[in-house]
């Protein structure tokens, strides 16, 4: 064989490897590239399942079934090659200390996760926090406790208004539709409270700028700590003391339900003193399970989200599915959560718990659709920023929006003595 034909030949081979060797690699790269983007990304719930708090642990794991259930019906995280979310629930317990050590155990075992939301309480929430904090977790909640976003943390995004605000946005409106219905504003205010850190939080609010600004005397003030053993001597004193308004702020349903049993009880339903709450406990469905809808007829309470305009087929899938009556903040705010976290990971592109949290300091996803006012946009302590609030009001049997008007599902009244 002559050289030129020797070299020829070589050449041949030489290009003919690389050709194979270099397809080799790409297809191996590519099986690579393919392997490294995940079948599912889990995100974390902890909430309250067991003790006098389940019942608004069960109906956050609603809410955020139903929104993992959407999104990957939609095609999963599109970023991530359609990756499906799956959700890890974890049950804080009914105390601060079985918080933190189900949020210990949940970041010890779960060390996968990208994101997770919870935890009903502020208190619980403080507690799970400085867990997630030292994980790295980034954290959504709509716990209302202005102190879960005053500790500098880097990891915490609170998506309802803190309880400050929540008091400066919701009880003029009060004051206002008093004024307008009764043609007087009250003038005197008792205050029944629980001492989880929300209550006390909204209570300072209150004390130290709202009464006053408002023109309110606080007459009566009473503070127990959760489970309410007897209501008898709370209301007690506010049937002695005869306020314009009376406050009452539970957390717990059991209390709850004491406290409207007694205000049945001495005769000051029904309007005879209009009631105000602060918290979602007390537009519950299990309050019917004490009292009549004529006795929680009219009540109201200001919070950070509930069922509202806009939400009408979610409202009627909840009752079709879980065969709840209505949608509480529980239900919807949980379920933007698992939205906010495919937009999260839709915007870092990887299924990693760092740039996930990095994505919700930037992102600006337009005007809030899961949550009253403002943005999907965090400030830089983790507040939502713009975040409202809703009034719920006690109409025939059922609880509804009525403030703001875009998004009430009815008009307001106010209760009138008979």
């Amino acid at each position: 064989m002559s050289q030129e034909r020797v070299a020829s030949s070589i050449s041949k081979t030489s290009v003919t490897r690389r050709t194979v060797l270099s397809g080799a690699a790409a297809i191996g790269l590519s099986t690579v590239a393919r392997a490294q983007q995940p079948a599912e990304v889990k995100v974390g719930l902890i909430v309250p399942l067991s003790g006098i708090y389940t019942r608004p642990g069960q109906v956050m794991r609603m809410g955020a079934e139903m929104g993992i259930e959407h999104i990957n019906a939609q095609g999963g995280i599109k970023s991530l090659g359609g990756a499906k979310l799956k959700l890890v629930v974890v049950d804080c317990g009914d105390t601060t200390e079985k918080a933190k050590n189900a949020a210990q155990r949940m970041v010890a075992q779960e060390t996968d996760l990208v994101a997770a939301t919870g935890s009903y309480l502020s208190s619980f929430t403080l507690a799970v926090t400085e867990v997630t904090e030292r994980a790295e977790l980034p954290m959504l909640t709509l716990s209302y406790s202005d102190l879960l976003t005053e500790r500098g943390f880097k990891f915490i995004f609170q998506t309802a208004a803190p309880a400050s605000r929540q008091s400066e946005l919701g009880l003029p409106e009060l004051m206002k539709l008093a004024e307008a219905a009764s043609g007087k504003r009250p003038k005197t205010v008792a205050m029944l409270m629980d001492n989880t850190a929300t209550s006390v939080a909204t209570a300072k609010a209150l004390k130290e700028k709202i009464f006053a600004q408002e023109g309110l005397q606080l007459v009566v003030e009473e503070v127990w700590t959760p489970p309410l053993s007897d209501a008898t001597s709370l209301i007690q004193k506010v049937r002695s003391a005869r306020p314009d308004l009376l406050l009452f702020m539970p957390n717990a349903i059991s209390d709850a339900k004491l406290g409207l049993e007694k205000i049945n009880e001495f005769g000051l339903g029904q309007g005879k003193i209009p009631t105000v709450s602060f918290s979602i406990t007390i537009a519950e469905p299990d309050m019917l399970q004490s009292v009549s809808a004529d006795v929680v007829q009219g009540i109201m309470t200001i919070v950070a989200n509930w069922g509202s305009k806009g939400h009408e087929d979610l409202i009627a899938e909840l009752k079709a599915k879980y065969k709840e009556p209505w949608m509480t903040q529980n239900v919807i705010s949980t379920y933007g959560d698992m939205w906010l976290m495919k937009a999260a990971l839709e915007q870092s592109g990887k299924a990693d718990r760092l740039a996930v949290a990095q994505a919700f300091r930037t992102m600006d996803g337009g005007p809030s659709k899961h949550y009253p006012g403002g943005q999907l946009k965090f400030d830089e302590k983790g507040r939502r920023v713009g975040a409202g609030v809703v009034i719920v009001q006690w109409q025939s049997g059922v609880p509804v929006t009525v403030f703001p008007p875009d998004l009430a599902l009815a008009a307001p009244f106010w209760p009138k003595k008979s």
